[in-house]
């Protein structure tokens, strides 16, 4: 592996010199600062292209320019439905010049889904791909609101134009309005713009209900980006591999955000595979790769099959939810002296809040999921320079408990949201009379701010009166040799009121024996933790969230079709 010249903390002090206060921007504004700087480094690097900082901060003034042109205004809120394309980076920069809000959807929703943010989002404009992956999204568009080429009519009367994103993977719609076409229009100045504006406006993916609006601003963003990168200790020229999408907080603060505060960047891939990822890594000598722990163990059997030069790379973030048990030694084993940290965040903390630091040791990536971030500058000096800071509170009560002690974690801070997008019914069930945030997690925060997840609150289930907490059981699940993932949801029962479920993703050439498995359970779980059925399914057919998390409302249908038949 490449040894860096310094240790993490040198890394931090040459930020911390380059960086001395914090200095408000918007998102080009940040972009351009680091043109200045940067002009001939490669900022967007991908199989097709290689675009410098100059080039994308160019195609940005242009796009801008067009967009402009077909009556995008500073305040509107424009939807942008892209894949991990060049050109997404190119869109959000044009976008905060005008100081248009950029709202970005998961490419992977249906219609209906994309109707209800289109209308929710009060979207003025949508720029979407053509064809991807086999979906056919002006199709879906015309079934959203036929006629879209000249507006949304009654279907989304807010809507005024499309721009159409040509992927080459289907034959093209004669007659739209192009992102190629758009680009060819003269730059333009950017638009007076508030750094503490909206930049971004998410919706979450959900792993319990609806999709709800988190307004992100610009200053929020390039804070939580920043102090990924001091507290990660990012060296000049960071360049990052993903597939994770940039319409999530974890791709696009993580990821897009970070590298122009030290003239890196990205490498972003249109899907996961794991060879392609390792492929991607020799080819553009990565130095870092963002994965959630599905991925991880995908990258880890890849390198078990074949050898690949990941001589390149000194860092690896691998964060989401719980991980597997074993999955740090077998990262330690397969990398080396890579720089490897976990999380934790969500979209309503501008992504990862925690994080272990490169210096600290495997215990801590075992048995944490990170500290509360030191953000330096960006940070809130009242708040001891940090964005967000967690407390935990009784889930059913809502008591504040003591620093440890496992309940509901509260978030607070100028990193979180104060309310959701036109969503007060959200906002009351959310936030508590004091301002903190309900995360939806369960889990624990120590005196020094070491974060330790259990599970989701929404999760939790009784069995015979008594509170099950699905963590507790998944991890010693995990620990049987025939269990690689584990993941338990409730099933309705008429004696218990509710038993336990395990979907268990077995290791390679593994059968499932339930049997063996609740006898190993058994001894190590009280009485009413143990679950009642054991069920097989493939790591492909768990469903995901973007940041890698089970939506586990789904594991727990399929396990009642499964098990409780109409």
């Amino acid at each position: 592996m490449t040894a860096h010249p310094l240790p993490p903390a040198g890394r931090r002090a040459l930020l911390e010199q380059r960086f001395p206060v914090w200095t408000p921007r918007t998102l080009a504004g940040a972009l351009d600062h680091a043109a200045a700087e940067f002009a001939d480094r490669d900022l967007v690097r991908t199989d097709a292209v290689r675009w410098s900082y100059a080039e994308v901060a160019d195609r940005s003034r242009r796009l801008a320019g067009g967009l402009r042109e077909l009556g995008v205004q500073p305040g509107d809120h424009v939807a942008v439905v892209l894949a991990n394309v060049a050109e997404f980076p190119v869109v959000t920069y044009a976008l905060s010049r005008l100081g248009a809000t950029m709202v970005p959807v998961n490419f992977l929703v249906r219609a209906a889904e994309l109707g209800f943010i289109l209308r929710r989002s009060h979207a003025v404009a949508l720029v979407v791909m053509d064809h991807f992956r086999g979906t056919d999204h002006l199709a879906m568009l015309d079934e959203v609101a036929p006629g879209w080429e000249h507006g949304g009519g009654d279907a989304l009367p807010e809507l005024r134009s499309v721009v159409v994103h040509e992927t080459g993977q289907g034959a093209p719609r004669p007659g739209t309005t192009t992102v190629a076409a758009l680009a060819e229009h003269g730059p333009v100045d950017d638009a007076p713009a508030d750094p503490a504006a909206p930049a971004v406006l998410l919706f979450t993916s959900g792993t319990t209900g609806e999709p709800k609006g988190v307004p992100l601003t610009h200053d929020m963003l390039l804070r939580a980006a920043y102090s990924s990168v001091l507290g990660r200790a990012f060296a000049d020229g960071h360049r990052v591999t993903f597939s994770l999408p940039m319409y999530h907080v974890y791709g696009f603060v993580e990821g897009l955000l970070t590298v122009p505060f030290v003239g890196g960047a990205i490498v972003p891939q249109l899907a996961f595979d794991p060879a392609a990822t390792l492929a991607a890594v020799a080819e553009h000598r990565c130095t870092d790769a963002l994965l959630i722990p599905t991925m991880t163990l995908g990258v880890l059997a890849e390198l078990r099959a074949r050898e690949h030069d990941i001589s390149s790379l000194t860092h690896l973030f691998s964060s989401g939810g719980v991980s597997p048990a074993g999955i740090w030694d077998a990262i330690d084993e397969a990398f080396g002296d890579v720089e490897v940290v976990t999380g934790y965040g969500q979209s309503e903390t501008t992504a990862s809040t925690t994080c272990t630091r490169p210096e600290d040791g495997p215990d801590k990536r075992r048995t944490t999921n990170g500290r509360v971030r030191d953000a330096g500058v960006a940070g809130d000096p009242a708040l001891d320079r940090r964005l967000v800071v967690y407390r935990t509170a009784d889930p059913v009560t809502g008591e504040v408990l003591e620093p440890g002690a496992v309940g509901e974690l509260l978030a607070r801070g100028p990193g979180v949201i104060d309310a959701y997008f036109e969503n007060p019914d959200a906002d009351a069930a959310t936030f508590t009379a004091d301002g903190w945030l309900r995360t939806g997690d369960l889990g624990s925060v120590d005196a020094e701010g070491w974060l330790r997840l259990a599970g989701r609150v929404k999760d939790c289930y009784r069995c015979g009166g008594e509170q099950v907490v699905p963590g507790d059981v998944e991890a010693v699940l995990a620990a049987h040799p025939s269990i690689a993932q584990a993941h338990v949801v409730p099933l309705p029962d008429e004696r218990m009121g509710e038993v336990g479920v395990a979907w268990v993703v077995l290791e390679p050439g593994a059968e499932l024996d339930a049997a063996d498995v609740l006898a190993w359970a058994a001894p190590q779980l009280a009485r009413f933790k143990v679950p009642r059925h054991v069920l097989a399914i493939g790591a492909a057919e768990i469903p995901l969230t973007p940041s890698g998390r089970p939506r586990t409302f789904l594991l727990a249908e399929r396990a009642r079709q499964t098990l409780l038949p109409a």
